[in-house]
């Protein structure tokens, strides 16, 4: 279960981990909370699904939303720098997509965009396009490719 792995991994190497959860609604932090002992790795999770849950929680920046749409990778770089300022964490991942039903022609249903910030580290920062394969497997697919994420910053 990569859950696993991401919280051993985090406790071998002293790190703690936050989320910044849009269209997962925080799944990423019930998977790694589900696991026993995941209170020595998982710091804090938030959950921002408003534009201005992200803003005030997180210190996204207005101006980035307004040009860039909450769909961007832009707001998700900013979702994870700013989980790890307003943390104690050393890693962080975000999450900002449109799970569905619905999308635009420029933002189809289905693309997520995922942020991974580490203290004094460089962010990265991609989109992935699951397509529309309904509200819940996309949920799912971002929930797990934001563990992959966090497994492969700790690798």
């Amino acid at each position: 279960m990569i859950a696993v792995e991401v919280l051993d991994s985090a406790r071998e190497k002293g790190i703690r981990i936050a989320t910044a959860e849009s269209c997962t609604g925080g799944m990423v932090a019930v998977a790694l909370t589900e696991i026993p002992g995941s209170s020595t790795v998982f710091e804090r999770g938030f959950v921002t699904y408003s534009n201005a849950a992200k803003v005030e929680m997180l210190g996204v920046l207005p101006a980035t939303l307004e040009a860039f749409g909450a769909v961007s990778e832009q707001v998700a770089q900013e979702m994870a720098e700013g989980a790890l300022a307003h943390s104690s964490a050393d890693l962080a991942v975000s999450i900002t997509g449109i799970a569905g039903p619905g999308g635009s022609e420029f933002k189809p249903e289905g693309r997520v965009c995922f942020g991974i910030a580490r203290r004094g580290g460089a962010t990265h920062t991609e989109t992935r396009d699951f397509g529309a394969l309904g509200r819940s497997a996309v949920r799912a697919k971002s929930c797990e490719h934001a563990l992959s994420l966090l497994a492969a910053a700790l690798s």
